[in-house]
């Protein structure tokens, strides 16, 4: 029997390129398959007609926006997680979804290989592979930029000389990823990290500089989960939909930083992720009246692992499970309104409610009816202070020796 390969298929032209040059490279058969995860763009018929017109001998495609929203998004907004402070995991919460549906192919197809189309610099090849590890251990991986010299010329001629159905062009010099949580932009004029982002490479978000009026909208939780826009009921996936075309069109949740690979080395990355970084920052206001203090420093430190633990293609790991376990505890009570206004690239909380809110006005206010009991705060800092002040004495009478 031929052996078959399973490739991760884009639609675009390294993708359809390896569809071939595996084929030529192996002598197995390819299965191409693509997911949707919100990405936009072509429709998945037509990404599916394209994969066999290039020499597929199936193309299995699989609608899993809402369970991209709902199982990977989801997770990420419960963590607040932002790698390195700044970058909401666009690509890299979307690679688990895929991987799963490139192993359940092989399995349906009698695959023994998984294919991808990333190169040896990237985070992807990371998260693909020890991911297809984790659920195909029996799974085989092979990169065909990487493994088999598939380079962005050689993929141009072979298309030109097989006259394959895709378009060949050297004009964009972007590497683009996009799904519904948000779109990254790199290599090319990006490089030189000297070098401003030209308007051109944006597409999620309009130029802030010159907003529409103020844009204000209630956003509704339960359980750390968006349920309402405005008041009207909504699933997940909706919710960053509605928030990506409503903040993108004030230019929020644009973000250029150069980040840490975890191949060690820096990259310059630019990302757009509107309707991600305005649910992240309503989220993280309502957890601050709904989870008590030390859960919530200590959350932050945990946010702050899961989001390396992610970005660094360990979705599926024991620790990264067990860090789920407690940001899910958090989320018990993290229910209620934020009221947000989006303009000039900015999403500013400007109002908070919560029937199970921990902010106290009574305690809170210092106008009459306050219910604070000033007269033990003086014997509550004397003790606070008391390890210090001991120390301190220590110190003057060790250096007077």
């Amino acid at each position: 029997m031929t052996e078959r390969i399973v490739l991760a298929y884009s639609g675009g032209l390294d993708t359809s390129v390896a569809i071939g040059w595996i084929g030529e490279a192996t002598g197995a058969e390819v299965i191409a398959v693509a997911v949707d995860v919100g990405q936009g763009g072509e429709s998945l018929e037509t990404i599916r007609q394209r994969a066999l017109g290039c020499g597929a001998v199936e193309a299995y495609v699989a609608d899993a926006s809402d369970e991209f929203a709902d199982e990977y998004c989801m997770p990420t907004l419960k963590a607040n997680a932002l790698y390195q402070g700044h970058y909401p995991l666009v690509s890299a919460i979307s690679r688990p979804v895929i991987v799963k549906h490139l192993v359940k192919a092989a399995r349906e197809f009698g695959a023994t290989t998984v294919a991808h189309g990333c190169t040896g610099k990237g985070n992807d090849q990371v998260r693909f592979e020890v991911g297809i590890q984790t659920l195909g251990p029996d799974l085989k991986c092979i990169a065909p930029v990487r493994d088999l010299a598939l380079t962005r010329d050689k993929a141009i001629a072979f298309a030109e000389e097989k006259g394959l159905p895709i378009e060949t062009t050297k004009k964009n010099p972007y590497s683009i990823d996009q799904n519904v949580w948000g779109r990254a932009v790199e290599t090319g004029y990006l490089e030189d990290i000297w070098n401003a982002p030209t308007k051109d490479i944006y597409d999620y978000t309009a130029t802030p500089e010159f907003p529409p009026a103020p844009d204000e909208v209630t956003i509704s939780f339960e359980a750390g989960i968006p349920v309402a826009i405005d008041g009207v009921r909504v699933p997940p996936l909706q919710a960053i939909k509605e928030l990506n075309r409503r903040a993108g069109a004030q230019g929020v949740g644009r973000i250029d930083v150069v980040e840490d690979r975890l191949v060690g080395i820096k990259s310059r990355e630019i990302y757009e992720a509107p309707g991600a970084m305005a649910l992240i920052t309503a989220h993280k206001h309502l957890e601050d009246i709904t989870v008590e203090r030390e859960q919530a420093r200590f959350k932050a430190t945990v946010g702050q692992r899961w989001a390396e633990l992610v970005y660094d293609g360990q979705w599926f790991s024991p620790l990264k499970r067990s860090l789920d376990a407690f940001i899910e505890d958090t989320q018990k009570y993290v229910s209620g309104d934020i009221r947000m206004t989006l303009h000039g690239g900015q999403a500013v909380v400007n109002g908070r409610r919560s029937d199970t809110s921990l902010y106290d006005f009574d305690l809170a206010t210092y106008d009459t009816g306050d219910t604070f009991d000033q007269s033990m705060a003086r014997g509550f800092i004397e003790l606070w202070g008391m390890s210090a002040k001991v120390a301190s004495g220590r110190d003057i009478r060790v250096a007077g020796q």
